[in-house]
């Protein structure tokens, strides 16, 4: 069994084998979708494959759509060239189930594959006449937070970002200058509406993907490079409109052990890939089974009904207090915490860690003690509930195979957010912060981890993080069994509010961070030493 259309046609043999196919005619969907396409998805990887494009398919499955989606990626290329095209834009599923078992389904609702690339002439060209067409209803986005940025941490624009502020949107260098050529194109072809819509897993993300388009599009009007009244199509939420959504579902990466099982039922089309971008991506997509995608609900030319494949579309208000609930409480500051500590005891599996008592009552208390008592709540997703899910079924699910050293990713720019909401709302609610415990305890290692030092004394290596050299430096020289003191040391660090969300000395934090990071510090096996004073009952 090969991922290919001809290969599709014996069905008998996929059936057999388990798998679940396509229940509609593709090449009807594709030229339908070529005509007049409808979505056109900005982001080809992994969560792409395992959740938009699925719910897609589960509409073209159920009749209740028959248009596919177009993808496109901006970043890494190779993907394009090395897991669409050769497979003729199909993707395999894989749902990794708590018990064991495992769900395999085709994804067959992309249609077209292109890379956002103004030296790829005719890709450039099918992108512009795809955003001219009047039936396109929404353009979303999947590309990771910092696809969004058009400057560095210090509010300065990139170099690209102003070679295009020149240049005009006719050719541009940056990922966001080529969005907002894009919409460009759709301003001239009669001011057409659309939504962009950003599916990606950060705050506010709507406001992101607006604060770039609209940035070019007043820099290329100032400078007579725009017709004048581009700036006001893109303010005008009736034309142009920037949902916030909220997204949930672990996608890790490709894992042997899948590869594996399938080839040993007869699916050949498993070459797990690493690109020059370091992107690791396979044909199929491992991923668990819970997902959730709450979107605002805002489409001015109208939308798929993808409620009918379980999306929650509401208000603004309700999506934000969604995301603060899981990105602030329920769920990542519970993987945060998990990936430092998993990187300094030599863990290599979230799952893994869930299975150390001390690991799993830290993220319980972080979740149960700390966060729930001021979790925003949002009203249609159960807080309690969702936090029992993520402890009890998705993190210890040891058939996913996701890594403490992924998700230890940008981590700088994780704190703020997945811990500093929390910091605050103990601080505006006159109870203040100075009692809380495991937090404080993170902070702590988190400091320990910069040193690249694990538990037992071994160097590693921290993963990537753009402030990585900027925060570390303050921990060079520091080596196991030093006694301190290190508050001269840690201060810039404990008090950045851009790192924490808030100042940890005007929380009442910092001295209980440098007693956890003292203890950390003091020799191999400190951390371990110290988790189990805490935690060992």
């Amino acid at each position: 069994m090969k991922l290919c259309d001809s290969e599709l046609k014996n069905r008998p043999v996929w059936q057999k084998a388990g798998y679940v196919l396509p229940a509609f005619d593709r090449e009807k969907i594709r030229k339908a979708t070529i005509d007049e396409p409808i979505w056109v998805h900005f982001g080809a990887g992994n969560i792409f494959r395992a959740f938009p494009a699925v719910l897609q398919q589960q509409l073209l499955d159920a009749g209740l759509s028959r248009k596919g989606i177009i993808v496109c990626e901006g970043y890494d290329y190779e993907i394009i060239r090395r897991l669409y095209k050769p497979y003729d834009d199909l993707s395999l599923l894989v749902v990794l189930k708590p018990d064991g078992r495992i769900e395999k389904r085709v994804v067959a609702s992309v249609t077209e594959s292109l890379v956002a690339d103004t030296d790829a002439a005719s890709d450039w060209q099918r992108l512009k006449e795809i955003f001219r067409k009047p039936s396109l209803q929404m353009a979303s986005f999947t590309i990771t937070e910092k696809g969004y940025s058009v400057s560095d941490p210090q509010g300065r624009y990139y170099p690209e970002v102003l070679e295009d502020f020149s240049a005009g949107p006719a050719s541009p260098v940056s990922f966001m200058g080529k969005i907002a050529s894009l919409c460009y194109e759709r301003y001239k072809a009669g001011e057409l509406p659309l939504s962009w819509v950003s599916m990606d897993n950060c705050s506010h993300n709507g406001e992101k993907l607006y604060h770039a388009i609209s940035t070019f599009a007043r820099e290329w009007a100032n400078r007579g490079l725009v017709e004048p009244g581009f700036p006001e199509y893109v303010d005008d939420p009736g034309k142009a409109a920037f949902p916030w959504s909220m997204i949930d579902k672990i996608t890790p990466r490709p894992d042997e052990n899948i590869k594996n099982q399938l080839e040993k039922e007869g699916f050949e089309s498993t070459e797990i890939i690493c690109t020059d971008k370091k992107t690791y991506a396979a044909p199929f997509v491992n991923a668990e089974e819970p997902q959730y995608l709450v979107i605002e609900d805002i489409f001015p030319n109208g939308r798929p009904p993808l409620e009918k494949a379980g999306v929650i579309f509401t208000d603004r208000d309700t999506v934000n207090r969604v995301e603060k609930m899981k990105v602030c409480t329920c769920l990542n500051p519970l993987h945060t915490a998990l990936a430092i500590f998993g990187c300094l005891l030599g863990y290599t599996s979230i799952s893994a860690e869930m299975a150390d008592p001390r690991l799993r009552r830290l993220v319980e208390r972080i979740g149960y003690d700390e966060g729930l008592p001021v979790v925003v709540d949002p009203g249609i997703i159960n807080p309690g509930e969702f936090l029992r899910e993520v402890i009890q079924i998705r993190l210890p699910n040891r058939f996913v195979p996701d890594t403490p050293q992924r998700i230890a990713t940008d981590t700088s720019q994780k704190l703020p957010i997945r811990f500093g909401e929390t910091l605050k709302a103990y601080m505006q609610s006159g109870e203040g912060a100075s009692h809380l415990t495991y937090i404080p305890l993170v902070f702590a290692g988190w400091c320990r981890y910069l040193m690249g030092i694990d538990d037992s004394g071994r160097t590693f290596e921290p993963s990537p993080d753009p402030l990585l050299d900027q925060v570390k430096q303050h921990l060079e020289g520091i080596a196991l069994g030093a006694t301190g003191p290190f508050e001269d040391r840690l201060r810039p660090i404990l008090n950045d509010p851009k790192l924490f969300g808030v100042s940890l000395y005007d929380a009442g934090l910092a001295d209980k961070v440098l007693q956890y990071f003292a203890r950390m510090v003091s020799g191999p096996g400190a951390v371990a030493a110290l988790l189990s004073e805490l935690f060992d009952a």
